[in-house]
């Protein structure tokens, strides 16, 4: 071998391998050390948590999500505080119960006003559910990830990232996951309606904070994609900080 390939063989080998790892693991390998990463006693499908967390919008006012989750007994409860008005949410098993004010009746007028209603449960539990149980989630029935992980710079930071699309009922948007390629851990995630229209919102995620023994983005900083607009920010509090 002459002087010259072998240096460049050295270059390539030896002083680029971050370079060449997006193209030595593969997606379902990527998800499985970050669900390590994350979940490392599988403790995902099996919860038993209380949190909270605080929502800040430019020009709205701060909103106070304190969520039950005891995923053996298939029951999810939310109670929204603000601008003094208290709604709670909760699914159990295939039963919703709902409350406004504390009070388990309410008007009709109230429920369609203030959106109570069980269709407005399920939601809210699926969406927790699922920015909570990232990555985790990723392993869902319906859930059709590409199988190469490209290696990109989002927002000034390199990552390994994963696509995902959902089978039709399952979900319709397309899905960008950013993943630290040290440590495997969830840096950032996008969507789009359609991504040749570059719609949807990206997350930035900071922080690190418990539910259980998982480890869960503390912050996640909201994003428009088409234009950068900043859309709030959500963060994650043990239950009954009120800080």
């Amino acid at each position: 071998m002459g002087y010259l390939q072998f240096f460049c063989l050295y270059v390539l080998v030896l002083l680029s391998p971050p370079a060449l790892e997006s193209q030595q693991i593969t997606a379902p390998e990527l998800l499985e050390k970050s669900i390590a990463y994350h979940d490392p006693q599988g403790q995902w499908g099996r919860l038993r948590a209380d949190f909270e967390i605080l929502a800040e919008r430019p020009g709205g006012s701060d909103r106070l999500s304190t969520i039950h989750m005891d995923q053996a007994a298939s029951l999810f409860r939310v109670r929204v505080e603000q601008e003094g008005v208290t709604k709670t949410y909760q699914v159990h098993g295939g039963h919703c119960r709902l409350w406004y004010q504390g009070e388990a009746g309410f008007p009709e007028e109230t429920a369609a006003s203030e959106n109570l209603t069980c269709e407005r449960a399920s939601l809210l539990r699926d969406y927790y559910s699922y920015l909570y149980g990232l990555p985790m989630k990723l392993r869902d029935p319906g859930t059709v990830m590409e199988p190469e992980v490209n290696r990109a710079d989002f927002h000034g930071k390199e990552y390994l990232v994963i696509e995902v699309r959902y089978e039709p009922g399952t979900g319709s948007d397309t899905w960008r996951f950013y993943f630290d390629p040290v440590t495997s851990a969830l840096g950032a995630y996008q969507f789009f309606h359609d991504v040749a229209a570059n719609d949807g919102e990206y997350i930035l995620l900071e922080g690190e904070a418990a539910i259980g023994t998982m480890r869960v983005p503390e912050f996640r900083k909201w994003y428009r994609n088409d234009t950068g607009e900043y859309l709030g920010s959500d963060r994650l509090r043990p239950a009954g900080s009120r800080e």
